[in-house]
């Protein structure tokens, strides 16, 4: 005897695509930013991640906050992003089109567009659909230190940084 558990009906239940003009921005807004959902439970049934559009405007950055036991993936599909982090958002790092950032889970963070006249757009994408923001009240560093990835698994021979 077979049952639906044997056989999906694949046609509802399996591969979804989300027209980039059918976004959802009935999400959790901060100032200076506009999100909009593509994947998560409601719209397309997902069980473990939520995706979406981040645009933020010119000029505009979020206050100190992280997303609890959330991981982040933000890719940068059009702007400058700059990444401020750590107990005093004292650590800096940049991405551009083409770049991805990966925010571990409880990093004090802060997402700024590092253009005046330039929107930020990018593609976010967090390990569960909780809108989690613990927004912060700490003082950010005056002096920070710039940090650069290096890939652990593929590190550059000895002279070659």
């Amino acid at each position: 005897m077979t049952s639906a558990h044997d056989h999906p009906d694949w046609r509802e239940h399996g591969v979804k695509v989300i027209p980039g003009s059918m976004l959802d921005a009935n999400t959790p807004q901060s100032p200076g930013m506009n999100r909009a959902a593509a994947i998560n439970f409601a719209r397309a049934g997902a069980q473990k991640l939520w995706a979406g559009t981040v645009t933020i405007h010119a000029n505009a950055k979020t206050g100190a906050h992280h997303h609890g036991e959330l991981e982040s993936v933000i890719y940068v599909v059009r702007g400058r992003a700059r990444m401020r982090w750590g107990e005093r958002l004292e650590y800096v790092a940049e991405a551009g089109p083409g770049d991805f950032i990966f925010v571990p889970p409880f990093v004090p963070h802060q997402e700024i567009n590092a253009s005046s006249d330039e929107p930020l757009e990018c593609v976010l994408v967090r390990s569960d659909q909780e809108a989690v923001v613990v927004n912060l009240d700490i003082p950010a560093a005056e002096a920070v230190e710039e940090v650069r990835w290096v890939d652990p698994i593929h590190r550059s021979a000895p002279g070659q940084d």
